[in-house]
């Protein structure tokens, strides 16, 4: 029998920097900021599964997994359907959780969707849960929030940390940029922390908390997670100003409604998978990791060609580097293979100096725009004089005015005659 092992690192960019230097902060959320925040609803994974397309849907969503994960005999042939409501209810109760996770009608649905229809995903999930939800658990604990909020990623992202939605939310937790921005992260055109693992989760942790500021139910926050506080507060307003998840349920947006019940029925598939047959994934390969800092603009492409890593490794160790640059300046984290970080240190000068021209130095410091006054339609952009023709110029009056020759000026602007038109320009280069 294969021996599993834990994965110690499969996405840690900046995990060893970020695990260091994530701390809370404390200063308070202005309440009145994260009551209006809106958050554009977003579809998670669940929304996506049909009968169809369901096994191509998997394969897209958790093939960055693949290298490490094979879930080949890991699941077991059980009807589920023949389970009674009393045996869900029971496992679902005896949860040590603090939020509440009620049984219906909608949450059994979900949990035959992922346990009957989806086992493979699940025990994928399972697997990588060994490694992510250990880091869920130490931010939730340092913020005294529910442990039970770590199985949000999995219907977010289905714990993939490069996850994308279609509106433009991104990483484990799905943030929309100005959400991210909101509660810390980076997002700009070089590096979007939303995937970073370590980052995003203590942004997650501060929002949640924010959010159980507002409404001091559980069950609201995770609505107003999917959905933003401002359609929940009009699910409130509509239902009378009740203030719970199920008197509101009708009017609020039809994912939002899934989403709560999603919710309970991922905290059911992950505690309860191995009763219905589903196994751990097996880990097909390990990956020991380490990060190091650098503060100089590096290329990931520099980094591979040097030191023989794949670009699509590279890329899933440091996800948060979106167009694979580090923008250098401030101190980023790189991640590499455990026994590529020698290597990296000693080559370091080398690496930076690898294809600097064609991958990293292509932006000009500098422009100069300084106008030149003394001599009217003329100004100078890097050195070099421009100056319009007026009606009435010749190129020996504008030779004259410039100090040089009418031979010049032709060999500078590849002039064959003396015949010039206003309104041209002609490049001075004295």
């Amino acid at each position: 029998m294969k021996k599993f092992f834990l994965i110690v690192c499969l996405f840690c960019a900046a995990l060893t920097l970020s695990a260091q230097e994530a701390q809370p902060d404390s200063t308070a959320i202005d309440t009145m900021t994260v009551e209006s925040l809106e958050l554009v609803p977003i579809v998670p994974f669940y929304e996506q599964w049909n009968d169809s397309n369901l096994t191509d849907l998997e394969m897209r969503s958790l093939d960055w997994s693949l290298r490490w994960l094979d879930t080949t005999g890991c699941v077991a042939v059980h009807d589920t359907t023949t389970l009674p409501d009393s045996i869900y209810k029971a496992r679902l109760q005896a949860l040590p959780c603090v939020i509440e996770l009620p049984y219906n009608e909608r949450v059994r649905a979900f949990i035959i969707r992922y346990v009957k229809r989806s086992p493979k995903q699940v025990a994928r999930m399972m697997r990588m849960s060994e490694y992510y939800f250990p880091m869920f658990e130490e931010a939730l604990g340092r913020y005294n929030l529910p442990y039970e909020l770590e199985y949000l990623p999995i219907i977010e992202s289905a714990l993939n940390p490069m996850a994308r939605s279609y509106v433009g939310a991104a990483g484990l937790w799905q943030f929309m940029p100005a959400t991210g921005k909101l509660f810390g992260l980076e997002v700009n055109s070089l590096v979007d922390e939303r995937m970073d693992p370590v980052k995003s989760t203590e942004a997650a942790c501060r929002f949640l908390s924010s959010m159980y500021a507002v409404y001091h139910d559980w069950n609201l926050v995770i609505a107003a997670y999917n959905c933003g506080s401002g359609n929940v507060n009009k699910a409130i307003r509509r239902a009378g100003g009740k203030r719970d998840f199920w008197s509101i349920y009708p009017f609020l947006p039809r994912e939002t409604r899934n989403y709560v019940p999603i919710f309970i029925a991922a905290n059911y598939a992950m505690n309860y998978g191995e009763e219905h047959g589903i196994c751990k994934a097996a880990i097909e390969k390990t990956l020991l990791t380490d990060t190091i800092r650098t503060t100089q603009r590096l290329h990931l492409q520099q980094v591979s060609e040097n030191l023989g890593i794949e670009m699509d490794e590279l890329r899933r160790l440091n996800p948060q580097y979106s167009r694979d640059i580090l923008p250098g300046g401030n101190a980023y984290a790189l991640c590499l293979p455990a026994d590529k970080i020698g290597p990296f240190i000693d080559m370091q000068d080398s690496i930076i100096a690898y294809k600097a021209d064609s991958l990293i130095n292509n932006r000009r410091a500098e422009i100069d725009l300084a106008k030149v006054t003394s001599i009217s339609g003329a100004y100078r952009v890097n050195g070099v004089t421009y100056y319009t023709i007026k009606n009435g110029d010749t190129l020996g009056g504008i030779a004259k005015k410039f100090h040089c020759t009418v031979k010049q000026l032709k060999a500078w602007n590849g002039l064959k005659n003396d015949n010039i038109r206003a309104g041209k320009k002609l490049k001075i280069c004295n």
